[in-house]
């Protein structure tokens, strides 16, 4: 039997993508509204109340609002927006970010979905934190580019109709809507100081975590760390820091759900960076959507992926 799954907010860049990795799929049956109301409260009420799961790709309060609206049915979410990523009332939606976070998710209630650029930062910052390489309060910089799709529709809109049409820096006021989650789920005590950049491109990300200090052996310490934690993951890995040298690409794995980790640095010197690559609308957004959401029903965590 099919599993009923409603998102709410399906026109959406996320909501879009999602729909085209379900509605291909026999195990999977998607619950529609009619597209004029799909701001009915009414409706979406009925909606959420039949579904088994429903994947929010909403505005954060309209996420709470279909949050409040599915609380009496006792339906399933996994919700995309920001609005819940360090409640502890939701369980966070990245299964290989912890030991033990694959079943919480299986088992939850409430699922949020990683932002783009927190999976990035906490797939590299958590490990070397719980391997004692990062102090919790170093507050260690990051920066980084990401296509203009991470950037939602008013984003996308402005690049498509040509009113925007190059490259920029952003969030130097460190005030970035990610950095509450990279700081909790990264085990930080202190946020990053994190200045993101937006390409001339569509989608596509590559994150870079700066530690001037690791030294040489804190290179190898670093890239055995990582290699240790993400061991027989799926969809995570860690790739020889050549892959992404002389130039990082932050296009290289769009159209996926992976997630690419390298390290890199002089040793010398003994600078290090460290590079986090996916598709921001793959395992930044929808991929990881769906992979919670196969996690969730027990079914193989690739499927449609």
């Amino acid at each position: 039997m099919a599993h009923k799954v409603f998102i709410d907010g399906e026109v959406g860049t996320t909501g879009l993508q999602i729909r085209e990795r379900l509605e291909p799929r026999a195990d999977i049956a998607l619950i529609r509204i009619d597209p004029e109301r799909r701001k009915d409260a009414d409706a979406r009420a009925a909606a959420l109340a039949e579904a088994d799961v429903a994947i929010l790709c909403l505005p954060d309060a309209a996420a709470k609002e279909a949050a409040a609206l599915a609380a009496p049915h006792g339906t399933r979410l996994i919700d995309a927006s920001t609005a819940h990523r360090v409640d502890p009332n939701w369980v966070f939606g990245f299964p290989e970010m912890a030991t033990g976070q694959r079943a919480a998710i299986a088992g939850a209630e409430r699922v949020s979905n990683p932002g783009c650029w927190s999976t990035c930062a906490i797939a590299l910052i958590r490990p070397l934190v719980e391997a004692g390489i990062i102090a919790p309060d170093s507050a260690p910089a990051i920066s980084g580019v990401s296509g203009y799709t991470g950037g939602g529709k008013a984003m996308i809109a402005e690049y498509e109709s040509g009113e925007t049409s190059g490259s920029f820096l952003y969030g130097a006021g460190q005030g970035h809507k990610h950095l509450p989650e990279i700081a909790r789920h990264g085990l930080l005590t202190a946020a990053p100081v994190f200045v993101p950049s937006v390409g001339h491109y569509a989608q596509g990300m590559a994150l870079a975590l700066h530690l001037p200090g690791l030294g040489a052996e804190g290179l190898e310490k670093a890239e055995a760390a990582l290699r240790a934690h993400y061991d027989g993951a799926r969809f995570v890995s860690v790739v020889e820091a050549t892959t992404h040298e002389p130039r990082v690409n932050p296009e290289r794995l769009n159209g996926t759900n992976n997630l690419h980790l390298s390290v890199h640095g002089n040793r010398d010197s003994g600078a290090a960076v460290l590079v986090a690559v996916l598709d921001n609308l793959g395992k930044g957004a929808s991929g990881a959507a769906v992979q919670n959401l196969n996690v969730m029903l027990g079914l193989d965590e690739d499927t449609g992926l």
